[in-house]
């Protein structure tokens, strides 16, 4: 998968960054090319080797018709919660790192669902605040939106579910 310069991507588990350089470095004899991403969140740059774009999982945004998947699930999707909290929150974490949007919405609901029967930990709340905000980014990008519509479009879906989007941490 290759990426232009200005180009909005996805980085998982950190958020959405703009593509703001493409260069070569050389390590040894070798010549590696990397993305240089600035990510929306912290503004923190990151630099990607193009080796690795499909390790990290790197990917564009997420297109209308995946939004509208998405937003379906919040409405009324079914979630799977292990009781157990260590492998509650190691199948959360692996699906923020893959960083698909309807992985990351799997996330934020089955939080929310637990979140009703007890608190959350505070590394629970953590994960809950990050799927929330790359939820509501990737959302208000890819729709043309300003964040607080896109907040409005998550917690529609999510009311007719019974469910209630907390606010940013």
């Amino acid at each position: 998968m290759t990426f232009q310069i200005g180009e909005k991507v996805v980085y998982p588990n950190q958020g959405i960054g703009t593509v703001e350089n493409i260069s070569s470095r050389c390590f040894g004899t070798r010549v590696e090319s990397f993305y240089l991403l600035r990510l929306t969140c912290g503004r923190m740059t990151v630099m990607v080797p193009f080796s690795h774009v499909r390790v990290v999982g790197l990917r564009k945004i997420t297109r209308n018709g995946e939004l509208a998947r998405v937003l379906s699930f919040l409405s009324g999707g079914a979630c799977m919660c292990a009781h157990d909290w260590k492998n509650r929150f190691k199948s959360n974490s692996e699906k923020m790192q893959v960083g698909g949007l309807l992985e990351i919405a799997e996330v934020l609901k089955s939080l929310l669902l637990l979140e009703r029967e007890k608190p959350l930990s505070f590394r629970e709340k953590r994960m809950l605040d990050r799927a929330r905000n790359m939820l509501v980014t990737e959302l208000s990008i890819s729709r043309g939106l300003r964040e607080s519509e896109a907040v409005e479009m998550i917690e529609g879906a999510l009311a007719k579910d019974g469910l209630i989007l907390p606010p940013a941490l």
